[in-house]
C-alpha cells in the first residue's frame, strides 16, 4: 500500500516545512494507538479533497524529540503551519468537517509564539 503521509524525523521537519508555503498538518502518532490510525483515514480523506495541503507524519515512539519540542503529552496530536511558520497545534473531532473547521478557525487568529 503507497504511504500517502509522508514520515518525517527530527532531522527532516523543520527543514521541509520551511522550504514550502503551503499549509501543513504535522502528525504525531503511535502504531499503538488506536485513535491514531482513526485519525489517519480521516487524514488520507483531507488529503484527497485538500490535495494543496501538505501532512507529514511523525512517529511519537521513534522520535522523542519532536515529542518534547512539540511538549505532546497524548496522542494523536496535530499542528498546524502557514507559510512555513508554526502556527498552532489543533485540538478537534477526527472527522474531515472538524478538522476544515478548525483550520479555518485558527487561521483567523494570529499564529502562536513558535515552540
Amino acid at each position: 500500500m503507497h504511504e500517502m503521509l509522508p514520515k518525517m524525523s527530527q532531522f527532516s521537519l523543520h527543514h521541509r516545512i520551511a522550504k514550502d508555503p503551503a499549509l501543513t498538518l504535522v502528525f504525531f502518532t503511535s502504531p499503538a494507538c488506536i485513535a491514531c490510525r482513526h485519525l489517519k483515514r480521516v487524514l488520507h480523506e483531507v488529503q484527497i479533497q485538500h490535495p494543496n495541503v501538505r501532512i507529514y507524519k511523525v512517529d511519537a515512539e521513534r522520535e522523542g524529540g519532536l515529542v518534547r519540542e512539540f511538549e505532546i503529552f497524548h496522542l494523536p496530536a496535530l499542528f498546524l503551519f502557514s507559510d512555513g511558520n508554526y502556527h498552532c497545534a489543533l485540538d478537534c473531532e477526527a472527522r474531515v468537517e472538524a478538522i476544515e473547521r478548525a483550520i479555518e478557525e485558527a487561521l483567523q487568529l494570529p499564529a502562536e509564539e513558535a515552540l
